[in-house]
């Protein structure tokens, strides 16, 4: 694991104490408390897994796992499981490796969600990212409803040197997108990253502007890998997984970023949401920096949520 890894990882690992000791602590309860594996005790486990955010979708297959190997491999001790109910957890997170294709494709990103969730500022470390491997990227500024979000992507766009298009204040916003499209095709940039306006989920204009985005993209750029990514609170726990269905509603999703990792106690809505919408955790935010957005890693993740040390 290279260095910004490392130190990512101390962090996101400091970051997840409060959803540790929400979850972990209940956990470890459950095998030191139980000096048998029956029902009782799978119905404990339950309990403290969907009170930890994991949600029940996410819950009943982990434990459904854990009973199958369970059976298979003729456990009695509760305090054996443990380690199985760790990989039960990861194997629930894994993303594939193909859902990153679009970093080294000609691709567009559509970064949507609801305001103060962080949006514009992961479109503006996303692009540094991209930039920083090589890439050469344009960012739209297509949130024209709030005066505050083109200066910001600005500002951010200035810092990852990369160019920017569009940020009038009451702009029309697929009008932003068909220029920024146009340019992207002209100037042969490699990803064109899109910040959209943070759409209130009961809006039903705006949700309709998101329709128009998406079919101006699929007319005048019918050959790039299309990515839509959420941005997601994880503070919000639940509420975040209502707001990825109603945004799916109108946009196909393909991956998630969640963002405010650090002090949440919730941090176990990441595993609910990934099981529950089948679309993939892509990115991990916790902090202010570039490097605090991170790709997302199911076995760094859930290593850090129970303190275990990296190899």
């Amino acid at each position: 694991m290279g260095e910004e890894r490392k130190g990512f990882f101390a962090r996101l690992k400091e970051g997840l104490a409060k959803t540790r000791e929400n979850i972990v602590r209940g956990i470890d309860s459950v095998f030191s408390g139980f000096s048998a594996i029956d029902d009782d005790f799978y119905e404990e486990l339950e309990e403290i897994l969907i009170m930890g955010d994991i949600g029940v979708n996410a819950t009943a297959a982990i434990v459904g796992r854990l009973k199958e190997q369970v059976r298979e491999r003729h456990i009695k001790e509760p305090a054996e499981c443990k380690e199985l109910l760790i990989e039960s957890i990861k194997e629930q997170m894994r993303v594939d490796e193909t859902a990153y294709d679009f970093e080294k494709e000609q691709s567009v990103i559509m970064v949507i969600g609801v305001n103060g969730v962080g949006k514009t500022t992961s479109v503006g470390k996303l692009a540094g990212k991209l930039k920083d491997n090589g890439r050469k990227v344009l960012i739209a500024a297509a949130d024209t409803f709030r005066a505050a979000a083109g200066e910001q992507l600005a500002e951010w766009a200035r810092r990852a040197d990369v160019p920017m298009i569009g940020g009038k204040e009451g702009a029309d916003p697929a009008s932003v997108v068909y220029d920024a499209v146009c340019a992207a095709k002209a100037r042969d940039v490699d990803v064109l990253l899109i910040d959209t306006a943070g759409r209130l989920h009961n809006k039903k204009n705006l949700m309709e502007e998101l329709r128009k985005m998406n079919r101006i993209i699929d007319r005048e750029y019918p050959d790039a890998h299309r990515e839509n990514l959420i941005v997601l609170d994880g503070t919000t726990g639940q509420n975040a997984l209502v707001q990825a269905r109603e945004f799916g509603q109108v946009a196909d999703l393909t991956g998630i970023i969640l963002t405010k990792m650090d002090g949440t106690a919730k941090g176990g809505i990441a595993v609910a949401i990934q099981s529950q919408l089948h679309v993939p955790v892509k990115y991990i935010g916790i902090g202010e920096t570039i490097e605090d957005l991170q790709k997302f890693h199911s076995d760094e993740f859930v290593n850090a949520l129970f303190d275990i040390r990296e190899g």
